[in-house]
């Protein structure tokens, strides 16, 4: 009985592909998804609808297409508003209707597209971004840098043999100008999820021989904008940021513009523009350079013309002016002489003045000295002869004397003592009784 009602597998599929097909909500029904897996094959691009949840694992997943009788429309439709491609990682909201086949199970066909949902969270994203490193004070570290004027030397981030750098190098070899510029590859990748990895590793490198280099460059070209989405992630815009040389990137087209295109210190659309922006620099620091030179050589002539109108001036007044000074300083010469003669007159009035007072002092001082032991000797003669005893005895006086000697006191005489005394007019012998 249960065998009777069993369904093949083909039925069962059949009755799921029934089901989808008649029912109204899975025609024609937006949805929103992130894009996995994009590839165009045959004109036909094939993709997987995926979900992720809080944490980042995937919690649903559905294969999708896009046929090509709608694919170039949708994708030029895309692009006007959002100037990508339809590519891998993108959000999307698309319009379209489910499926079921027997052989390949359930599928989704896109029939419209909104950008503005996907430009929507491409700004956001941006945004989210740039503020994160504008709160880790990132965000205007590289574009604050000075970017050197005269950027020679020059550190190249690109993929080799791409056709940017190629046009890149080529506009440098053959600037009109001749300017020599010394340029080196650090090999990236510059499209796909190893994009930001790759950016990352070339400026470390360069990062080990900073001064070898004035600027760092990062340029991509000649691939689908779908591929830019690499530069609009956390880590290889930090690393940009916090770069201490100046970068410049090139890596987007017209219309393009990706997180390091805000926080680079010079953006620019192309590579080639990036090569013309490094010309235009030095030509810039030439012309100054020659503009400097002239200057000089305009102010060396305008003062080598006033030197030379000076010397002849000067030559001209020469004469005149050395007979002037010889005349002033012969006139200042005589005034010395005559001053120097009045000097003297002076000095030999005032010396012969000295020279009469000093001999007046001299004479005087001479007769001082022979003046006054002549009146010294002459006093003590008066003296010697008023204190003299004769002179004594003139004025009255008598002078005993005892055995030739003059009696003071009459203790000194004994009786029968015979003492001679003397008179003004003679001496008188006299016995002692």
């Amino acid at each position: 009985m249960a065998e009777n009602n069993a369904l093949t597998l083909q039925q069962l599929q059949q009755l799921i592909g029934n089901t989808v097909r008649m029912n109204p909500q899975l025609q024609g029904v937006w949805v929103t998804a992130e894009l996995s897996d994009v590839r165009v094959a045959g004109g036909h691009c094939y993709m997987e609808l995926i979900e992720k949840d809080v944490i980042g694992n995937t919690c649903a997943k559905m294969r999708a297409m896009i046929w090509n009788n709608t694919l170039n429309t949708l994708r030029g439709k895309f692009y006007a508003a959002t100037g990508k491609d339809i590519c891998t990682g993108m959000k999307v909201m698309v319009r379209g209707s489910a499926n079921h086949h027997n052989l390949y199970g359930l599928s989704f066909t896109i029939s419209d597209i909104d950008p503005a949902y996907t430009v929507g969270d491409m700004e956001r994203i941006r945004r989210e971004i740039l503020e994160r490193l504008h709160k880790e004070g990132f965000l205007d570290r590289n574009r604050s840098l000075r970017f050197p004027p005269v950027p020679q030397r020059v550190a190249v981030i690109s993929a080799e043999g791409a056709a940017g750098y190629g046009d890149f190098i080529n506009q440098l070899v053959n600037n009109p100008d001749g300017f020599k510029f010394y340029t080196h590859l650090f090999p990236a990748v510059m499209q796909g999820e190893k994009t930001s990895q790759s950016v990352r590793n070339a400026l470390e490198q360069i990062r080990r021989n900073l001064d070898l280099w004035d600027c760092v460059v990062i340029i991509r070209g000649g691939g689908a904008t779908t591929d830019l989405n690499g530069f609009d992630e956390y880590e290889v815009a930090k690393a940009v940021a916090v770069f201490p040389l100046p970068v410049a990137v090139g890596i987007g087209h017209e219309r393009d513009r990706t997180v390091l295109d805000e926080i680079a210190c010079r953006r620019c659309k192309t590579p080639t523009a990036v090569a013309a922006m490094l010309i235009d620099s030095l030509r810039l620091a030439y012309t100054a350079t020659v503009e400097r030179v002239k200057k000089i050589a305009r102010y060396s002539a305008d003062a080598m013309k006033g030197e030379k109108y000076r010397i002849a001036n000067i030559e001209t007044a020469l004469p005149a002016r050395v007979q002037t000074r010889i005349m002033r300083s012969e006139k200042r010469l005589g005034e010395i002489g005559h001053s120097i003669e009045r000097a003297l007159s002076r000095r030999y009035s005032s010396e012969s003045e000295r020279m009469r007072m000093l001999r007046y002092r001299f004479e005087k001082a001479c007769m001082q000295v022979t003046e006054k032991p002549a009146t010294k000797l002459k006093n003590l003669e008066n003296m010697v002869r008023v204190l003299s005893p004769q002179n004594t005895i003139n004025r009255g006086y008598s002078l005993t004397l005892l055995n030739g000697k003059a009696v003071k006191s009459i203790g000194e005489l004994r009786k029968g003592d015979t003492v001679t005394t003397c008179l003004s007019d003679g001496t008188v012998e006299s016995t002692i009784r």
